[in-house]
């Protein structure tokens, strides 16, 4: 990771920290300036506006936590289901676990809005820090949860997200990934974990 792009992301995570836990008006505005200092840094690293970055970045309140992000690893025939975005891309069903969902239920429910399918979560695969493995790098820090699952149930359904589902063997894969969800080298994991029974939980 650029050195820049780290600094910026620990002076935000100061900052918003500080905001947090002060009550004191002049270390409130020297903490909403190192906010903005830090946006200004990613701003001039990245292809970000100002604004954009400033909505992604210095939004949140209360202590800075990585968010949670869980993609789903369904097998068929020895093949990976993959989803058809609307934007043209492919990617492991999933996506950010939202408030009063647990890790394994915010999976089937991104599944079920997503393909169509039921689901039963089985094991977890990994658990990655995002910005080691997928690009671009995000201005926050995520966790990405890999989880096998079996069919149940349900049909694929086209819906405002997703365009088809389709099974790929390994050397299927399309080359235009979701490269910010999904690469080959996850994809390629998935396999690896999906063929060995004795799998041990990987993380970062």
């Amino acid at each position: 990771m650029d050195k820049l792009i780290k600094w910026a992301m620990e002076i935000q995570s100061l900052a918003q920290a500080g905001l947090a836990y002060t009550n004191n008006i002049y270390d409130i505005e020297r903490y909403e300036r190192l906010r903005e200092i830090s946006a200004e840094i990613i701003e001039e690293k990245s292809n970000i506006n100002l604004e954009k970055v400033k909505d992604l970045f210095c939004n949140e309140t209360g202590y800075q936590t990585p968010k949670i992000d869980t993609r789903a690893v369904i097998f068929k025939d020895d093949k990976i289901l993959l989803t058809h975005e609307n934007n043209g891309t492919w990617s492991l069903p999933g996506g950010w676990c939202d408030v009063l969902e647990s890790v394994g239920s915010n999976t089937i429910k991104e599944v079920k809005e997503e393909t169509g399918l039921d689901v039963e979560t089985i094991k977890i695969i990994s658990v990655q820090d995002r910005n080691k493995h997928n690009i671009p790098i995000y201005a926050y820090g995520v966790c990405k949860i890999f989880v096998q699952c079996n069919i149940i149930g349900g049909e694929f359904i086209e819906n405002i997200e997703t365009t088809e589902i389709k099974y790929f063997s390994l050397d299927e894969i399309p080359n235009n990934l979701a490269e910010e969800k999904t690469n080959r080298e996850q994809i390629e994991m998935c396999f690896e974990a999906y063929k060995n029974v004795n799998w041990q939980t990987q993380f970062d």
